[in-house]
Order: structure tokens, then sequence, then C-alpha cells
């Protein structure tokens, strides 16, 4: 296993996490290493979202250690991680429906330390997504599901961070959609070598993607291995069942 000191790795130790009394997470340890693509995939209420929400400080840690860029973070906050280059994309794709594209992707920067560096990191977007630059003066409520899939990762990209942790990021897009929603994440890996955890419902789909695979069941790890692995449909009913 990694050294705790190696940057560019991001690990998990014992962690355990829940919501007031109800403990969700019973030990769960993982590593990823920089620039991999990892899925975490597992039935509704096996932990996958709330291990995102503990390691980026949305939910206290109980027990257990986050390892980020070489430092040990007992009790993080969504301020750390995101001054550490982490960033972390809710299920839903959720944007601020009021507002238009232009200010969504302003709220996103709103940590960065200069109008310079938030106009930079809105070409970065528009670099990945075009379409969005076509509807800066659009209100996002009324963006479609792939375009609001869009901007919810702009708003996280934005940022450049080196660490995306996306929660479901194919929820609520229509079948043919979800393919090329997936496809994207990938792309942005591959051309800006981004760690990426990526917690998903469509198992077939991510498997395409992910270079590894965690499955969770009953908050904990149950298989951890190559995602090719799992591609035989026998193999994954048996880990996943």
């Amino acid at each position: 296993m990694a050294e705790a000191n190696q940057n560019g790795i991001f690990r998990v130790e014992g962690l355990v996490a829940g919501y007031g009394k109800k403990q969700v997470l019973n030990g769960v340890s993982l590593e990823v290493e920089g620039g991999e693509v990892v899925a975490l995939i597992g039935h509704n209420g096996a932990g996958k979202s709330t291990l995102l929400k503990a390691v980026f400080g949305m939910i206290p840690i109980w027990q257990g250690e986050v390892y980020w860029d070489g430092v040990k973070r007992r009790k993080p906050t969504p301020r750390e991680m995101l001054h550490a280059g982490a960033a972390y994309v809710p299920q839903g794709n959720r944007v601020f429906t009021d507002l238009s594209v232009r200010e969504n992707l302003e709220m996103g920067g709103i940590t960065l330390p200069t109008k310079q560096a938030v106009r930079e990191g809105m070409e970065r977007v528009f670099g990945l997504f075009p379409a969005l630059k076509e509807r800066l003066k659009q209100r996002a409520g009324t963006l479609s599901g792939g375009e609001k899939q869009m901007l919810a990762l702009g708003n996280a990209l934005i940022l450049a961070p080196r660490l995306l942790l996306l929660d479901e990021p194919s929820l609520g897009l229509a079948p043919p959609l979800v393919s090329q929603a997936l496809g994207r994440v990938q792309q942005i890996s591959k051309d800006s070598h981004k760690t990426v955890v990526i917690v998903e419902q469509k198992v077939r789909e991510v498997l395409k993607i992910a270079r590894r695979v965690y499955v969770l069941r009953m908050g904990r790890v149950s298989f951890a291995g190559p995602a090719d692995a799992l591609k035989d449909e026998s193999r994954l009913r048996e880990v996943y069942l």
C-alpha cells in the first residue's frame, strides 16, 4: 500500500460515518491512484453517497482517516477540501435554477482569488462544454437534463480540481444521454489527468469508463478490483447481488 505522504493518491482507511445515531459506513477502506477513474457501485443504501459526503466534509467522520494530497485529513471540511484541490458534485446535477449559466459558473468560482481566474476557469469549462457558452444568459432551470449535467460539472471544473467526487452524474438523464455523460467524465480524466471517484447506478455503463471498482454492501467493501473483472455478467451478479 502507498505511503500516506505520497501526493496524488486519495485514500480512505477504516471510515465509519452515518446520520444522527444511524451508522451507514462500517469501516470502509479504499485507495485511488492519481489520474484514475474508480467507480463505487452497490445497491441503494449501501453507503456510496454517504462515503463521498464524509470524505468531502459534508457529514462528520466518526472513525477512520482520509488522506489526500499527502495530508491526513481526520475531520475534513468542504472549504479545506476545495482548497486542497478536490471538488464534489452531488447527485441530481444540482444547479442554481433561477440564475443564468454565467451566474452559476461565477458562483462555482467564488473561491477563486481574482476575476481573471474566474474568466480563465470559465474558458476551460467552455473548452469542454462549448454548448454552455452559447447559453450564458439562459436561466439554468430552462436547460435540458444533459445541459444541466454539463453545468453541474462545469461548476466544479471551474476550480481546476485534481480530485473529482461525482455522485450519480447520470441521474435524471434520458437513457441515450447516459453513455455520453459518462464518456465526458472519462475524457475529462484522460485529458487533464484528474482523479475521479464516481458513484453510479448505471453499473454496466460506468464499468466501461472505470479502471477499478469498489462494490459496497451494507456499508462495507465487498469487492475491490479491476473493472474488467466485472464485465462478465455472472461475475457481476455474484459480487453485486
